[in-house]
């Protein structure tokens, strides 16, 4: 007997618990099944039902119905999300959100019937749900998405949405959506208050906006006919731009030290080969170049993995880039040590030797490398500024690099003898240190820091044969104003110069910019030959 009741028990318990889950789902694929009816009136009805349910899918069918992508399989009837590909169709389940496939022909795909009332009806109720979404960031979106694109039909789900909003940054943004809509109000007072609602909301578009309505019709008379509202939306305007101003610094700020990052990673491996060892590298460039198509390569090699690729492509264009670096130390550099001319003339030999041979094996063309997605878009701080991912890392690499690269040199058996090899080479000699493998090794560590130079700009820019060319002198002038061998030196130059360079560009163009940073370092190496760091080693003292 108490069996069957804990039977009974857990029946009900059960009923209980799936029993709305399924009818959710039940709902949901029977207005799916609507849609893909040619009533066009109970298409309209089930759009209005479906908008009502709790149902995450709800949003993607609603936009793909308003963008003409969804689709029903003829041979199941099963609901689909459609999009062009390589091969054909790729499709998603509506119901499960699997991919289904990736090349099927448009002829085996019925696309859902539609008109542009049912595809207005449906803009509408994607804003109304985007706006009661349960993400914060849904909703934010939408609001933002409303700013740009003002429409009165959005009105009452604004205000539906103002009612219910909690966050206050949501609802500062769901105010000044509604002020982009109401500035065409007839009342005077309703205008009032949509440009007060705008006062302080960080956006260009709110400036736009309001800029708009402070300008002259043809006839001379102003688009916003109210002294007193124009006296207020300028002042709301001179407000915003000064933020605007503000944040412009910042963001050219972070260009400057995203630029200097690059200056870093590129000048960082030449302040050892330079710097350290006395050789005049020309073939430093390419060895970014070597990097960047080491990571080409590598993402050739696992395509299905991108986002791996780009990690495994640091240690393996460090790799490439340091064995050539050994090869040409061994081959040609050791014997021309104390000879800085002839390793200029020798190193831009083989500058060239190595493009050519990247060209005969990839050709002249530029090649693209993919970026990551987690390396794609950009952290927005608000409408002013937006700091872009790749940039951002990008930083942090190369900070991550340098401070790797001093460890190394301050606390490692190699490093030790690198600079003792670098102080006193008789000394170093003597005390049963191999010179020669030092040097090797010292020149594979710069040249190897370079490939991983390239990892980072193949996010930059596109890939080719002329790629650490475009590196090469700018280097060349970090390590000089750095200090020559000096790391601090080359980290604060590299940083110094990109943001001075991303502040003057401006005013004065690109090309400009690099003589005027040109003739600066050239004054400044007038009056302090050694850099802002100076360090004593074999190429100083000698």
């Amino acid at each position: 007997m108490m069996k069957t009741f804990l039977n009974i028990v857990f029946t009900v318990a059960l009923a209980l618990l799936f029993s709305p889950a399924m009818a959710e789902e039940d709902s949901f694929a029977q207005l799916l099944n609507e849609l893909g009816g040619t009533n066009l009136s109970k298409k309209a009805t089930a759009l209005d039902q479906l908008a009502q349910l709790d149902d995450e899918r709800v949003l993607p069918t609603l936009e793909a119905l308003m963008n003409n992508a969804l689709y029903q399989q003829k041979s199941d009837n099963q609901f689909v999300f459609a999009e062009s590909a390589a091969d054909g169709m790729k499709i998603t389940s509506v119901v499960t959100g699997a991919v289904l496939d990736e090349a099927v022909s448009s002829r085996d795909l019925r696309k859902i019937i539609t008109n542009n009332s049912l595809r207005s009806r449906a803009r509408n109720l994607v804003a109304a749900t985007r706006l009661m979404n349960k993400k914060a960031e849904v909703r934010e979106a939408a609001a933002l998405e409303l700013i740009k694109s003002p429409n009165i039909e959005f009105l009452q789900p604004l205000d539906n949405a103002i009612a219910r909003e909690k966050v206050p940054a949501i609802q500062q943004a769901l105010q000044v959506a509604r002020g982009a809509i109401t500035l065409d109000h007839p009342d005077e007072i309703e205008r009032l208050k949509a440009v007060q609602a705008m006062d302080g909301f960080e956006h260009k578009q709110v400036i736009t906006l309001l800029e708009q309505r402070l300008q002259k019709n043809a006839d001379g008379s102003f688009v916003e006919p109210s002294a007193l509202v124009r006296t207020t939306a300028q002042e709301v305007v001179d407000g915003l731009k000064k933020s605007e101003m503000f944040y412009k610094i910042i963001e050219d700020t972070f260009f400057g030290l995203s630029l200097g990052s690059v200056l870093l990673l590129a000048a960082v491996g030449l302040a050892i080969t330079f710097g350290v060892m006395g050789v005049i590298n020309m073939a430093h460039g390419e060895m970014i170049m070597l990097g960047a198509y080491t990571t080409y390569v590598v993402q050739l090699l696992m395509p299905n993995n991108i986002g791996a690729s780009l990690i495994v492509a640091v240690p393996a264009a460090f790799l490439v880039a340091g064995l050539m670096g050994v090869i040409i130390e061994r081959g040609v550099i050791r014997f021309l040590y104390g000879r800085p001319l002839e390793t200029l003339l020798a190193t831009f030999g083989i500058s060239l030797i190595l493009q050519q041979l990247v060209r005969t094996i990839f050709s002249p063309l530029n090649r693209s490398v993919i970026t990551p997605e987690w390396m794609s878009g950009s952290l927005e701080i608000n409408g002013f500024l937006s700091l872009t991912y790749n940039r951002l890392y990008i930083v942090l690499f190369a900070l991550a690099v340098l401070f790797g690269l001093m460890l190394l040199l301050k606390k490692s058996f190699f490093g030790l003898q690198m600079r003792a090899v670098t102080q006193n080479r008789a000394m170093a000699s003597s005390m049963g240190i191999r010179t020669g493998w030092v040097d090797a090794m010292t020149f594979g560590l710069g040249s190897g820091i370079a490939g991983i130079a390239g990892v980072a700009l193949s996010q930059l820019t596109n890939v080719g044969p002329n790629l650490g060319q475009a590196y090469i002198i700018d280097s060349f002038m970090v390590v000089v104003f750095g200090g020559v061998g000096n790391l601090w030196g080359t980290f604060v130059a590299a940083m110094g110069l990109g943001v001075a360079n991303k502040f003057i560009e401006p005013l004065s163009g690109a090309v400009l910019a690099k003589i005027l940073m040109l003739v600066f370092i050239i004054l400044f190496i007038q009056r302090r030959p050694r850099g802002l760091f100076a360090l004593k080693g074999r190429f100083v003292e000698g």
